[in-house]
């Protein structure tokens, strides 16, 4: 999961080699990038990175994309594959003149088998999740006739609900570092 199974334009590859070396740790891509259902310049990128200090890494994080701490949202997961708890941070990323967005969560390293177990399940989804997965992306992306609310409430219900038999649990909180 370091590397992704889709090609990224030049400057995500770019932004994210220079990231890694910020961050001085690897990145775990996860997520479409992976799959067959990755639309370029539309599809966001996931990426988790996994560290002993969290603080940190929140504070290298903010550094590099110039963003506030009230940009990076402290949230609690409740896992589909181990049926435990995991907190992170998470971050949402956009660079419209590039067509670049991300997703980063931020866990402590001791979670990373639980996380990483978790995301591995879904890169390689049945024949008809990966079929509508693409339907949708497209009437969203490609046409724009799918509006946003639509189009998320049917990618997790693809995603999670059929996947799995449940919704994933986010629970975002407040949390002073």
């Amino acid at each position: 999961m370091e590397t992704t199974k889709n090609k990224m334009s030049d400057f995500a590859e770019n932004f994210f080699k220079k990231l890694s070396k910020y961050l001085d740790t690897k990145l775990y891509f996860y997520g479409s990038v992976q799959r067959s259902d990755y639309i370029p310049e539309s599809s966001d990128i996931d990426v988790d990175v996994f560290t002993e200090n969290e603080n940190s890494t929140i504070i290298k994080v903010q550094n590099f994309l110039g963003i506030k701490r009230n940009d990076i949202k402290h949230f609690t997961l409740y896992t589909n594959t181990s049926d435990k708890m995991v907190s992170g941070h998470k971050v949402k990323y956009e660079d419209k003149n590039h067509n670049f967005k991300f997703e980063m969560c931020i866990f402590n390293e001791k979670y990373k088998d639980l996380v990483l177990h978790d995301h591995v399940r879904k890169l390689s989804l049945p024949f008809y999740i990966s079929f509508f997965l693409i339907v949708i992306k497209t009437l969203y992306y490609r046409l724009g006739i799918l509006p946003k609310y639509i189009y998320v409430d049917l990618k997790n219900f693809l995603m999670d609900d059929m996947l799995d038999g449940r919704h994933a649990d986010y629970f975002f909180t407040e949390k002073n570092l």
